[in-house]
């Protein structure tokens, strides 16, 4: 029973794209690629970091993002880099700026608007007509009570 919880385990566990011919022999520098790569969305997939997608477009960017850690860049500098390519839209969380206020306020306003929908959906609707209880169902009612 424990062997195949830990199998089932491994096999639902995230599978991460980077390729071995990827990775920096430095562990440290491959540690701050992996932690940038984190914050980049794929291009392609976008609800996924490039460190965990199979799109040849973000093993470009994993690979951009080694090379400019390689020749000697800081984390800013290569997450500069990389948005001055691609926009705000590679970075997973977004940096809150008038460009991006719908996108960050857009949920909310949806939600919000939901629920006025909601309630005036409830304020307008009309309760049922109740007809009033014949003598007989007024009787049985007094008989179960």
């Amino acid at each position: 029973m424990k062997r195949a919880l830990l199998a089932l385990m491994l096999l639902t566990a995230p599978a991460l794209a980077v390729q071995p011919d990827e990775m920096l022999k430095d562990p440290a520098l491959e540690a701050r690629a992996r932690a940038i790569s984190a914050e980049l969305r794929c291009v392609v997939c976008q609800n996924q970091s490039i460190d965990d997608s199979d799109a040849p477009l973000a093993r470009d960017l994993r690979i951009v993002v080694r090379e400019q850690l390689t020749l000697g860049k800081s984390d800013q500098d290569t997450m500069a880099y990389i948005v001055q390519r691609y926009g705000n839209f590679v970075l997973l969380k977004p940096p809150v700026e008038p460009a991006t206020w719908a996108l960050w306020a857009g949920p909310f306003l949806v939600l919000g608007g939901g629920g006025l929908a909601l309630l005036g959906w409830s304020r307008r609707r009309k309760p049922a007509d109740v007809a009033p209880l014949t003598a007989a169902e007024a009787a049985e009612l007094d008989r179960l009570g």
